[in-house]
Parts: structure tokens; sequence; C-alpha cells
């Protein structure tokens, strides 16, 4: 794992954002249990093991800082966990010199995911205009029957005038500017990337944990970006 480009998040978010704003359940770690390389792939596990007050352990990685981009295609080649009260997420935030604005300064959803709705993959936006606080956010899904068995390639194609998600070089979703203002269209800055593998929160534990699934793991095969 590539220290000068990617920074593994510790903690389970508190004070500020317990649970990391989604009430999710899992202390994240840099452990090897939780986070490694293995066969030449990352896999980041989930863990039923207790940790400060957690009962879940995990990881999660960002490139803030250390990698961004404004435009271009990301490629991610991925196998996801499977089970009630998984929550793996591909996305992306902005990279910033402040505390972020949620949802004003945006947020790009390239690949989401809950284990009680197996193999429906998500991609979404959230920004002041569209979020899903407000139930105005914009997503679409496609149905992929082996997400949790077989590696897929997730992909975000990015232009300053457009989105378009994709698996497997299938669009499911595209979302054009056109002539929205930054409360609708705040995509024009630097954004990085993340990758995350939650236990239970308000959407991913909407139906509960099944403790009896666990370990799971978010493997990735490759992260590729192309810049325009």
């Amino acid at each position: 794992l590539d220290p000068a480009k990617w920074t593994a998040i510790t903690g389970d978010g508190c004070p500020t954002l317990c649970g990391f704003g989604n009430n999710e359940l899992q202390y994240y770690t840099d452990n090897p249990e939780n986070l490694s390389i293995e066969n030449g792939q990352l896999v980041i596990r989930a863990q039923k093991q207790k940790m400060g007050k957690r009962q879940y352990t995990s990881a999660k990685l960002v490139t803030a800082h250390k990698a961004g981009w404004s435009a271009g295609r990301i490629d991610v080649r991925a196998k996801l966990p499977k089970g009630r009260g998984t929550w793996p997420a591909i996305w992306m935030l902005p990279t910033l010199d402040r505390p972020m604005n949620w949802p004003q300064d945006g947020e790009i959803d390239i690949m989401e995911h809950v284990g009680f709705n197996e193999g429906w993959v998500l991609g979404t936006i959230h920004t002041q205009k569209y979020n899903h606080m407000k139930g105005t956010h914009k997503s679409d899904s496609i149905y992929v029957p082996d997400a949790s068995t077989a590696f897929h390639t997730y992909t975000l194609e990015w232009t300053d005038q457009s989105l378009t998600w994709l698996v497997d070089g299938q669009a499911y979703n595209t979302l054009a500017r056109g002539n929205e203002g930054p409360d609708g269209w705040p995509f024009d800055g630097t954004f990085h990337l993340i990758l995350n593998l939650a236990v239970g929160g308000n959407w991913g534990g909407k139906m509960g944990v099944d403790n009896a699934i666990f370990p799971q793991a978010l493997v990735v095969d490759y992260v590729r970006v192309y810049e325009l």
C-alpha cells in the first residue's frame, strides 16, 4: 500500500462526526486484519471485533492531499462483500483547505452497495440542491448479480459538462450539467478518492446487521485514473 498515494483513516469519527455522520458502527483501523495486500490485491476487511466503543472494525483509505482530480475517468475493479449490514463504497469528496460544508461542497458516489439489497449497485451525487436529506439526490442503479463473487469494473467518466457511471463498460446513469449553478453542480474543483467498507449506519444498517456473516471484505484489484 503506497503511503505516497493513500492515507488510512483511523477511529470512529468521534467526537465531531460519530459514525462518520451516518451512524455507522465500525471503528476504522490500519491493522493487517482490516487492511492488507493479498495476492497483489487490496483487501479491506470488516470484522466482528470490539475496539473502543464499537463492536466492529474495518478500514477506509483516502487520497486527500496526495492525489486529486477535477475531470477524467476512474476505473476501480473490485469484488464486493456480502451480507446484511455491509456497506462498501467507492466515492469522492472535494479536497479543501478548510472543513467541508456538506452537501454544499459536493459528493460523488461512484459505487455503493448495501448487503440487504444484494447485487444492486448505485451511482449518486449529493449537492446543496440534490441530496438525500431533502430526498432530492440524483441516483440510479444497475443489477450486478455476482457482485459479491466476481470482480467488476466500476467506472466514473467525468467532464465539465457531465457525469456518467458504468459497470464493465455499460453505462447506467448519466447526469448533464445543463444550466446548473454551484448549488446543483459543485464539481469544478479538485476531488479525491475514497475506498471504505462501513458496517451498519442509516442506510447500510436499515435492515439490521447479521453478525453471522463476518468477516467480509471489499477486495480491490486495481484503481486506475485517466486524466483528460
